[in-house]
């Protein structure tokens, strides 16, 4: 659609409340020069041109203008261990780097989310302090079959398990006997399980020299992954229960989750930015800020963790952000094995996959396919959110793909500035952000928003 002369310009300037206008408009079948109209907080439409003569027309020229950043995969924390991170820095944190919509995991909350008063706390906690649309998975534990129903009413996007003890002792692990009793009724709600697949074994593997980086990888081995990822794939085809599979790092299970997919199950899979940016050759002994679980592999494995992602075979990229505070980081001792296993990271979603992606041959549509249109899908948020297109809510951010920064504390809005990008040299700077239409961050200042931000 281009603009129509013959409508007068008092009419044409009520269809719309403002308009973004860039040579380089972002979708994942391309990018094209045109304009995007907004109305109450929705795109109205997207045009080809507009004549200049229109005040609330932003020319943004050769920015890039893409869907906000989805991320489905972020621990805030809160309540109960808000020191680890929080509502208000973790969904800061994300509006400067274009992450507009965020889905918070169950753990590492007190209480965790795998009841319904649980679930009011949450909420409860969340209310007035959201710089970014939020959303919650329920949490799967033993014994907790009887709060899916509810917590299904109470709005949760899905469900989380563990395979292996997730680090916090108020969310154990479940087994198969668990899945069982619990997996038919979320697959009658057409609701996503996500699943951390790892399923440890009885190898006695010690050893360790705690410091050792090369031991910490030995310790959680791909066949924990690959072991995990096959129960899963079966229980999915037996229960025709929408499984994911979060943060991916086993190239061995590509092949599994490839005939899975052949078979037309509905499985899909993530990977994190931290397995396709950093490799293990590159971890010193002592660097505990790397330390996560599934472990970042070799080279090797990550480059075909690429060539699955480009394949269609892994479906996005999220970050697992998952914060906590410098003593439990053991930065000072470097004890990998005493230390927390989590990425700071959700800030530099954008640019530490950009940067990534350009080695290996990788288009703006991609990240858009990456980072905003399938995770929205696993969300059920591909109605509004995810998309620059008619009717979805104009959540924009606008970013230079070419301009390059370091990584400082500086600049770092997550509540501890521990993460393996600092210092690190990203492409990518946003320029700003908007949630519904509303600009939220202007080139490094908040304007901000903390209004019902709550995905219901």
């Amino acid at each position: 659609m281009g603009f129509n002369p013959f409508i007068p310009d008092c009419l044409f300037l009520i269809m719309f409340d403002f308009a973004i206008k860039s040579e380089r408009v972002v979708f994942s079948e391309g990018i094209k020069k045109a304009v995007v109209l907004i109305k109450d907080g929705k795109i109205k439409d997207v045009i080809d041109s507009l004549p200049d003569r229109y005040a609330h027309v932003i020319n943004i020229g050769d920015s890039v203008l893409m869907p906000g950043v989805m991320d489905p995969h972020v621990h805030i924390n809160e309540p109960g261990r808000t020191n680890w991170e929080g509502f208000d820095t973790a969904t800061k944190s994300a509006i400067a780097g274009g992450v507009t919509t965020l889905v918070d995991m169950p753990l590492n909350s007190s209480p965790v989310t795998t009841t319904v008063k649980a679930f009011g706390k949450k909420i409860a906690a969340a209310h007035h302090q959201l710089h970014a649309h939020c959303g919650f998975w329920g949490g799967v534990v033993p014994g907790n079959e009887k709060e899916i129903q509810p917590l299904i009413g109470k709005g949760v996007l899905g469900f989380k398990a563990f395979l292996t003890h997730s680090g916090i002792d108020e969310f154990p692990n479940v087994t198969e006997a668990d899945l069982r009793k619990i997996m038919p009724v979320i697959a009658k709600s057409g609701l996503p399980l996500l699943v951390h697949c790892e399923l440890s074994d009885t190898v006695h593997r010690s050893p360790l020299t705690t410091d050792s980086y090369k031991d910490y990888l030995s310790s959680r081995p791909c066949q924990w992954e690959d072991d995990a990822i096959a129960l899963m794939i079966r229980l999915c085809e037996e229960f025709s229960c929408r499984v994911h599979i979060v943060h991916l790092s086993s190239a061995r299970s590509i092949e599994q989750i490839t005939k899975a997919k052949e078979k037309g199950l509905p499985l899909t899979v993530e990977t994190a930015q931290h397995y396709l940016y950093f490799n293990a050759e590159d971890i010193g002994n002592g660097q505990t800020q790397y330390k996560c679980a599934p472990p970042i592999r070799e080279k090797e494995n990550n480059e075909r963790l690429w060539q699955a992602l480009k394949e269609g075979i892994i479906d996005f990229v999220a970050t697992d952000h998952s914060p906590a505070p410098p003593a439990m980081k053991e930065l000072q001792s470097g004890d990998f094995m005493k230390a927390w296993g989590g990425i700071s990271s959700i800030q530099f979603a954008l640019p530490a996959l950009w940067t990534a992606a350009q080695k290996h041959q990788c288009t703006l549509s991609d990240i858009v396919t990456w980072l905003c249109e399938k995770p929205a899908l696993l969300a059920g948020l591909h109605p509004s959110k995810g998309k620059i297109q008619k009717g979805y809510d104009a959540d924009l951010v606008i970013w230079n793909p070419e301009k390059s920064f370091r990584v400082t504390e500086d600049i770092t809005q997550h509540k501890h500035k521990i993460t393996p990008y600092l210092n690190e040299e990203l492409q990518g700077t946003v320029e700003q952000t908007f949630l519904k239409g509303e600009k939220v961050f202007d080139k490094g200042r908040f304007i901000l928003n903390k209004g019902d931000m709550l995905l219901k």
